[in-house]
């Protein structure tokens, strides 16, 4: 199995196709677009290894956006005792869920593709649904 070590949002994440990830939300992005990955740290699969120095040069990772949205939301409380001081703040941080379409090696050549996703017919969940 093809994996690839990919940089973004200031994290590095090692990801293979078909994998569906959380990172730090990408700007002027929409759902359902296509994004690329350049910063590739390192790649390979079970028997051989490519490491950059430090990036490879001419690899990337497609990757589809699913959506953009945010996290639960963390409460921040601050409290001085005996002086009836407190201050309560909460965060929202927000991230994008992207699935890991296609690894492509410094040649340009596919490592590893995903399978392609296919959605059910309308016709085919209804007849679905009356076999239940």
């Amino acid at each position: 199995m093809s994996f690839a070590i990919i940089q973004t949002g200031g994290k590095q994440y090692k990801v293979k196709s078909g994998e569906i990830l959380k990172i730090e939300k990408l700007p002027y992005s929409k759902a359902d677009s296509k994004i690329e990955f350049k910063d590739i740290l390192a790649y390979g699969d079970d028997k051989i290894i490519e490491i950059g120095t430090p990036m490879v040069q001419g690899s990337k990772v497609e990757a589809n956006l699913i959506k953009n949205s945010k996290n639960r939301t963390i409460l921040i409380f601050k409290k001085r005792r005996r002086q009836n001081s407190r201050r309560k703040n909460g965060h929202r941080q927000e991230y994008s869920l992207i699935r890991i379409n296609k690894i492509f090696s410094k040649d340009g050549k596919v490592l590893s593709e995903a399978q392609k996703i296919s959605k059910p017919s309308k016709k085919e969940a209804a007849e679905k649904e009356i076999s239940k």
